[in-house]
């Protein structure tokens, strides 16, 4: 098999098999982010992913899913990515559900109908790093679209009958920034109903710009407990009924799992019982000791 180190792959899908038909990722330019960094953005040749396929072809012939790689493989254009799925179902002919991750600006260069073609051949979930919902976050950080472009491009998705994940990274707008930062991205996320939405918390990782602005003054990190603050307000202010996941350092009871709407009050309750009572500073304690993703 052909793999580009790192693999990262979405521990919430069936994690076997994998299949790299990209490397890297098209923007890496994410204040925050250092998951790529040092690696070219690069497309696996048909000749590698078919061979890659033929071998997969006698681990697992009856495979019913797959998890593309790697970063954002959504954002090979529509006549490279249908062939790539063609040839999944010549391989793995039980094949059902293709997964992949990707950015919002990965569907500008695809229409409705040109996605409903790629759900025909298995395409049923994406994973969109969004993070944020709120304009001024999104330029603060670089990640390259604004709140408008998240809404038009997830409505591609939803017309196409394409499930997908939304992620909301708490703390990424700082101190300053921080309410905006969580009820305009609960608006959003609501108004764009993605069947899950996720949750993390900020970690200013070695080597990210986020963290050298942090040590110059220019960026105001949240405290634990104003982690907490802001991601009760995004919960409070998100109503869009989804499977909800929240993971990092929060040690909270009922947080994650389906049917968000009939959980909520039991999430805020859960989460304001951390903020009174959890132990904070061992929360803090395990952030400090993350180094990569």
């Amino acid at each position: 098999m052909h793999f580009t180190e790192p693999v990262y792959r979405n521990p919430y899908w069936p994690t076997w098999p994998l299949l790299e038909i990209t490397a890297g990722c098209t923007h890496n330019k994410c204040k925050f982010c250092t998951m790529y960094k040092g690696v070219r953005f690069d497309v696996r040749s048909i000749e590698d992913i078919e061979a890659d396929l033929a071998e997969l072809r006698t681990m697992v012939p009856h495979a019913r899913t797959i998890q593309l790689l790697s970063g954002n493989p959504l954002a090979l254009p529509y006549s490279r990515l249908k062939p790539i799925l063609e040839k999944i179902n010549e391989y793995l002919p039980d094949m059902e559900y293709v997964y992949t991750a990707g950015r919002v600006t990965d569907l500008r260069n695809k229409t409705v109908e040109q996605l409903r073609e790629l759900k025909e051949l298995g395409l049923r979930e994406v994973s969109l790093g969004v993070e944020s919902g709120d304009d001024w976050t999104l330029d603060r950080v670089n990640k390259g679209y604004h709140a408008e472009d998240i809404i038009e491009q997830c409505g591609k998705l939803t017309e196409a009958g394409i499930d997908f994940w939304m992620s909301f990274l708490n703390g990424v707008a700082g101190r300053s920034h921080s309410r905006d930062h969580a009820i305009h991205s609960a608006e959003i996320f609501s108004q764009c109903k993605p069947m899950l939405v996720g949750t993390g918390g900020l970690t200013l990782f070695p080597g990210t710009p986020l963290l050298e602005e942090a040590q110059a003054g220019e960026f105001d990190p949240l405290s634990e407990r104003e982690m907490l603050e802001e991601l009760l307000l995004f919960v409070e202010n998100l109503t869009c009924d989804c499977k909800f996941i929240t993971h990092h350092t929060i040690g909270g009871e009922n947080l994650s799992g389906p049917n968000f709407l009939a959980r909520k009050d039991d999430i805020i309750a859960s989460l304001r019982n951390e903020i009174d009572h959890g132990d904070l500073d061992t929360y803090a304690a395990i952030r400090r000791n993350k180094v990569t993703l």
